[in-house]
């Protein structure tokens, strides 16, 4: 019997994904859902993302977090269009949550929409909310297990980003091992290794960005 309610909770829940998807996609916007564990730097990948590239492309974003909007105050500051989501308590944001406040954005002069979803290694990867892409963020500080101890989250990701990079040197991570475990999770994943706090490898990143807006447009 439970299988059956979770049955219908996906099955539902990906039908408005699949109707956000159509609608974005009409509008030619190109959209990535964000996850990762609290701390990881999402937010921060964000803000580096914000500062670089205001002005060249159109975006918005999607804060959702339990209860606090801090992660869309810190957004709101780079002058970005930012509409919170609070799941009172819920580990991962759904499709429903995300149709509601699409109003809120003028999506019709919009390139990129991010949706940042509730820190969390495990339910976020099962829900599609609309998005063209899944992005995972891991930071070095959570440990070269992660992959391989949750990995539906990074092979349901096309692209996995390995945050905090200038903290190799002080922890055990092993940043050649993560890219063989996550490779091997999603043969075709892209993984970029940066550090939002000294911006090294941040161009990558803004570069897959380009890209995918690119695709989309075209």
């Amino acid at each position: 019997m439970e299988v059956k309610v979770m049955k219908d909770i996906l099955g539902e829940n990906d039908d408005i994904a699949s109707k956000i998807h159509g609608m974005l996609s009409g509008k030619k916007i190109f959209t990535i859902n964000l996850m990762g564990s609290p701390g990881s730097g999402k937010t921060t990948l964000l803000e580096q993302t914000m500062k670089a590239l205001n002005g060249e492309l159109r975006m918005a974003v999607i804060e959702g977090d339990l209860f606090t909007s801090k992660d869309a105050d810190r957004i709101s500051k780079y002058g970005v269009p930012v509409v919170q989501i609070n799941t009172t308590g819920g580990c991962h944001l759904e499709a429903p949550m995300v149709e509601k406040v699409l109003a809120k954005l003028d999506l019709d002069n919009t390139d990129l929409l991010v949706i940042e979803n509730v820190g969390n290694l495990v339910c976020p990867a099962e829900f599609a909310i609309g998005e063209d892409e899944k992005v995972v963020v891991l930071s070095v500080t959570e440990g070269n297990d992660k992959p391989m101890k949750y990995p539906l989250i990074f092979k349901e990701s096309a692209v996995s980003v390995i945050n905090k990079i200038d903290l190799v040197p002080y922890t055990d991570f092993d940043v050649n091992q993560a890219v063989d475990d996550i490779t091997t999770i999603h043969p075709s994943a892209r993984v970029l290794s940066v550090s939002c706090r000294t911006g090294e490898g941040i161009d990558g990143w803004l570069d897959y960005l380009r890209e995918g807006v690119k695709r989309k447009r075209g």
